[in-house]
């Protein structure tokens, strides 16, 4: 698709209409994810089961999610991208049905697994078809464009759950999805122009898919089975991180071998902006997803909010992460993502730090305002990252390289949520009385966010910079 009709401040009619299309497909996936934690405990009565069987049900979800991410990889080489990508969300679509009409746990934790496969072919399509379709110099306002879904599915769908489960059943978190794919298949039809296999000559790695699915899914287990424990030392992680790390050695001696002819090329990270910004979002993921996961349960204990009080809480922070999207996917384009980084995160850290002495007294205007800065901020660290990561490669590298991304922001978002719930656990067993510790445990859990926000200024520093046009 050219690009010369590109005006100055907006995209051409065709790219913009791909564009939503594209996010419109990839809303479902991310509503749904965050929808079913707050179905969870419905979920243990209606199945009679127990909490822990439930929870495969979300795990097992993002380990399908992990092990699909490199599959999305071959599939774009060999394929008409639009087919596959319009093919994973009807895919998706059906498996909703699928899990809205379970008869058992069982038949339920098997089709949420077929739902996280489909999921885990989406999102990787979803940033590579972007790329190609708005070109380099565009790169910055369409990412703006198609990263709306993951603003609104951390932040609507809970609150979106929490009224399904009142006012309906939580059969209708799933049946929601139909009437999504519904609307957004003929959008995609019609918008989505055919994208001719990224490298129809390359053959099926399927050794290289099968140890990356097998590094992602045993480091996410380990990673998940330390929060369960609250503490990274229990033997579990330390066995299913290990089998990872081999896995990962496996994999690192096997593309030395095959010259870098794998499903992820390693050479990808000799690419400057490709490495630092996988840095960047590992660690903005672990900063800004962690919080994401004790926001609400610090509204629920501390102000006694209900789920979806707790949810609406945090709407602010979506708020502000709307009212900047769209300026900084232009800044991107402008002037480079290191300025936007650097600022970005300077926002993120006036809207992080005072969490960290937030209490139960603290008044709700105040945390709004705290979580609109932050909102204003987090945004414009993670879309310039994801943008610079593609910048400079090939088009032939651009499957790949939306697998090595994904790949990175799961782990990130998953160590995030795990080291917040352990920080939390730690230090909040650790203190008496009960719940004056437990705030103490709240805090240190801000505080590690923080922190760690606070360290991708070091790979923000090395990221493009353009010169300003006069």
């Amino acid at each position: 698709m050219s690009n010369t009709k590109a005006k100055e401040n907006g995209l051409p009619k065709d790219i913009l209409m791909a564009a939503w299309a594209i996010a419109l497909g990839a809303i479902a996936p991310m509503l749904d994810s965050t929808m079913v934690n707050i179905a969870i405990d419905k979920l243990t009565k209606d199945f009679n089961t127990t909490l822990n069987m439930i929870q495969w049900a979300v795990t097992g979800y993002v380990l399908a999610m992990a092990i699909a991410v490199p599959v999305s990889g071959w599939l774009m080489n060999k394929y008409n991208g639009k087919k596959v990508f319009i093919g994973a969300v009807v895919a998706f679509g059906v498996t909703s049905v699928l899990a809205g009409v379970s008869w058992n746990v069982t038949s339920f934790i098997l089709f949420r697994l077929v739902q996280g496969f489909s999921a885990g072919i989406i999102t990787p399509l979803m940033s590579t078809l972007l790329v190609k379709t708005a070109g380099q110099e565009n790169l910055g306002k369409v990412m703006a464009i198609v990263s709306t879904p993951m603003i609104f599915g951390p932040i609507l769908g809970p609150v979106l759950g929490g009224f399904i489960i009142q006012g309906a059943s939580w059969h209708w978190i799933f049946f929601i999805n139909v009437f999504i794919v519904a609307i957004a298949v003929p959008l995609m039809l019609r918008s989505i122009p055919d994208f001719a296999p990224f490298n129809k000559d390359s053959d099926l790695d399927a050794f290289g898919i099968i140890v990356l699915s097998l590094i992602s899914a045993a480091l996410i287990y380990g990673i998940t089975k330390a929060a369960d424990h609250a503490a990274f030392t229990n033997r579990e992680s330390m066995l299913w991180v290990g089998i990872g790390l081999i896995f990962a050695i496996v994999y690192f001696v096997y593309n030395g071998i095959r010259n870098n002819r794998t499903v992820l090329p390693l050479n990808l990270f000799a690419h400057k902006s490709f490495s630092v910004a996988s840095i960047g979002l590992f660690l903005a993921n672990i900063a800004i997803m962690g919080p994401m996961l004790i926001l609400p349960l610090f509204f629920q204990t501390f102000r006694h909010f209900t789920a979806i009080e707790a949810a609406l809480a945090l709407i602010p922070q979506g708020v502000g992460m709307l009212v900047t999207r769209p300026l900084i996917g232009k800044m991107i384009d402008k002037v480079g993502a290191k300025s936007v980084v650097l600022v970005s995160l300077v926002l993120s850290l006036l809207g992080s730090v005072p969490l960290v002495f937030v209490t139960g007294h603290t008044g709700m205007i105040w945390i709004s305002l705290i979580l609109f800065i932050r909102g204003t901020g987090v945004g414009g660290v993670m879309l310039p990252l994801t943008s610079d990561a593609y910048s400079g490669l090939n088009d032939n590298q651009l499957p790949e390289a939306g697998v090595g991304i994904n790949m990175i922001e799961n782990l990130g978002s998953s160590f995030g949520s795990a080291v917040m719930a352990t920080v939390v656990a730690t230090v909040a067993q650790g203190l008496h009385p009960a719940l004056a510790g437990s705030l103490r445990g709240y805090h240190a859990g801000f505080l590690v966010s923080a922190v760690v926000l606070a360290l991708v200024f070091i790979p923000g520093l090395f990221l493009t910079h353009k010169k300003a046009p006069r």
